[in-house]
C-alpha cells in the first residue's frame, strides 16, 4: 500500500470508529468523492476529540492551533507524519475548498475545551451553523460544487442536526459538566444548569428540551423544504439529515428518557440511510 492510500486508509478507519453517521452516508456517495469526504470528516473527528484528549484549555488551543497553521502552510514541520492533515490537503487542492471555511469550524470548537454554558438558543443556533453546517457546505462542495443557495440550505440542516446532537449528548456532556443546553431556554421553564448535572429529568427540564427539539424541527423542516431546490448531486451531502429527522421523531415522544442511553445501533443508521436515497429528497 502507498503513503498515500495508507493515509485514506487511516481516515477512513476514523470516521467509521469516531462518527460512523458520516461514514456510512459516504458509502451512498460517488467513489470519486469519497476520498475527500473522509480526510475532511476525519480532520472534523481529529478536531471534535481535542476536548477528550487534554486535561486544561490551553493545550487543547494548542492543538487546533496546529491545524490552523498547516491549513495556512505555517505549521511548524511537514505533514508527512499526520496522514490526516495530508488527506484534508490534497482534498483542499482538489476541490478548492476554502481554507476559511475550514478555519471557522475549528474557531468554532474552541467553545468546546470550556465548561462555559450555552447562553441562549440563538448561540447554540450559531454554533451549530458553524460546525455542522459548514462541515455540509464542504462536503456539497465536494460531491457537486457550492453555491450561496446551497450555503443557506447547509445552515439550516446543520443548526438541526447539531441541536439533535446536543440533545443525543446530553447524559454525556452533563457528566463531564459541560453544557449545550441553553441557559436561556432553562431559566424560561424554571429549570437551571443543576437539574442538568444531576441527569435526571424534570418537568421543568423536559419541558425545555421539548422547545428545543421544536426548534431542530423548524430547521429541518426548512432544510428540507430547500433541499428539494438543491441540485441532485449536491443532495447526497445532506444524506444525513434522514438520521436527524428519525431521531428528533424519537426524542419527541414522551416516553422517551432524553437522560437514557441515545444509542442507535449501526444496523439502523445504515438502513435509515438506504430508505431515504430512495426517497425523491435525496435523488
Amino acid at each position: 500500500m502507498s503513503g498515500g492510500d495508507a493515509d485514506a486508509a487511516f481516515c477512513a478507519e476514523l470516521v467509521r470508529s469516531a462518527d460512523f453517521d458520516r461514514y456510512a452516508a459516504t458509502l451512498f456517495v460517488e467513489p470519486d468523492s469519497r476520498r475527500a469526504l473522509l480526510a475532511l470528516y476525519a480532520f472534523n473527528a481529529e478536531i471534535v476529540r481535542v476536548r477528550d484528549q487534554v486535561s486544561q484549555p490551553l493545550p487543547g488551543e494548542i492543538r487546533l492551533q496546529w491545524w490552523t497553521d498547516t491549513l495556512a502552510g505555517t505549521a511548524h514541520g511537514g505533514v508527512e507524519g499526520n496522514p490526516v492533515a495530508a488527506e484534508l490537503l490534497r482534498a483542499v487542492g482538489q476541490y478548492a475548498l476554502p481554507v476559511a471555511a475550514l478555519s471557522q469550524l475549528i474557531d468554532a470548537h474552541l467553545f468546546d475545551l470550556y465548561n462555559d454554558p450555552m447562553p441562549d438558543v440563538t448561540a447554540l443556533e450559531t454554533y451549530a451553523a458553524d460546525t455542522d453546517g459548514t462541515l455540509l457546505a464542504l462536503a456539497a462542495r465536494i460531491v457537486d460544487q457550492g453555491s450561496e443557495a446551497i450555503d443557506h440550505l447547509a445552515r439550516h440542516a446543520g443548526m438541526a442536526m447539531g441541536i439533535t446532537r446536543a440533545i443525543a449528548r446530553l447524559p454525556f456532556d452533563a457528566a463531564r459538566r459541560q453544557l449545550f443546553l441553553p441557559l436561556e431556554l432553562l431559566a424560561r421553564h424554571g429549570s437551571n444548569e443543576a437539574d442538568a448535572y444531576a441527569g435526571k429529568e424534570t418537568p421543568a427540564l423536559r419541558q425545555a428540551l421539548n422547545d428545543l427539539i421544536a426548534v431542530a424541527l423548524r430547521h429541518l423542516d426548512a432544510a428540507q423544504q430547500l433541499l428539494a431546490e438543491a441540485p441532485p448531486p449536491a443532495r447526497r451531502a445532506f444524506l444525513p439529515l434522514a438520521l436527524a429527522r428519525r431521531d428528533l421523531d424519537l426524542m419527541a415522544q414522551a416516553d422517551t428518557d432524553l437522560f437514557g442511553p441515545f444509542d442507535r445501533s449501526r444496523l439502523t443508521t445504515l438502513w435509515t440511510l438506504w430508505k431515504a436515497l430512495r426517497t425523491k429528497a435525496f435523488r
